[in-house]
This record gives C-alpha cells, structure tokens and sequence, in this order.
C-alpha cells in the first residue's frame, strides 16, 4: 500500500468513528419501553474495531514519515512540520495584513483617525511568500506520498 493510500484510509476511518460516535449518542437512551434504532453494543463493538485499525495505521504512517526522506536530509516527518510552520506564518501574516488595512469610514474631522502599524504591502508580501513556499512543499509532499511504500 503506498502512502497516501494509507492517509485516504486514516481520514475514512476518522470519519467512520465520529460517524459512529453520533449514532451511539443518538441510541443512548430511549424512552421507558422503546428499543433503540439501532443496537448500542454492535455500535460499540465496531467503534472499537475501527479505532484499533485506525491504530495500527497511524502507527505505520508515523514509522513512513520518519524513516522515508523527501531530500538528503529531510524526513517526510520534518517536511511536514515545516509545511505547519509555513501555513502558520501565512495565516498570521495574511490575518496581520488585513487588520492592518485602512479604510477609513469616518462621517466627521471629530472621530478618531486611525492608521496602519506595520508596512501592509511588506506584511502581505510575506503572507505571499508564505502561501507560495507551503503549496511548493505540499505539492512535493503528495507526490512523496504516491511513490513512497507504507511501511510494516
């Protein structure tokens, strides 16, 4: 199984226990009397069954991300930590450039004028650079994913 074979089934499996996780609260409780929509206990059952192979498959992506380099150098592992702090920075980057923007909505010479700290043009350029270096990586990294083999 390749790589991101392996994440396509890690995000199914997630979404298949917060699936189940809904049905169990829904069959919780019924009234006095009433049967539940669906068995609580097959419910329980399979949610144990799909946390363990979520498990087990984690584990093995964890063991393919440290073992497996992108570059001389550069573990998967790393890559991705890296690819974190960049979507980090640009979004602090590009939120700080918005609130640094100006418009100026004043009715009267009376209300307070109001004028940007930082050098938005500078600050947008970075959030820029940011975007541009986290889509390089993330490009790099799915091809990673496709051609690298998950490891036992």
């Amino acid at each position: 199984m390749k790589l991101a074979e392996a994440l396509v089934l890690r995000a199914d499996h997630q979404r298949r226990i917060n699936e189940l996780r809904q049905r169990l609260l829904l069959n919780a409780r019924v009234q006095e009397g009433d049967r539940p929509a669906e068995n609580p206990q097959a419910l329980i059952d399979e949610l144990e069954r799909t946390a363990e192979e979520l498990m087990r498959l984690v584990q093995r992506i964890n063991r393919t991300n440290t073992a497996t380099e992108l570059e001389p150098g550069l573990t998967l592992s790393d890559a991705l930590a890296v690819r974190d702090s960049l979507r980090l920075r640009h979004t602090a980057y590009r939120d700080l450039a918005q609130r640094a923007t100006i418009t100026q909505d004043r009715y009267s010479r009376s209300e307070v004028k109001f004028q940007s700290a930082v050098n938005v043009a500078e600050i947008q350029e970075r959030a820029d650079q940011m975007a541009q270096a986290h889509r390089e990586l993330d490009t790099r990294l799915q091809a990673a994913n496709w051609l690298t083999d998950l490891v036992d």
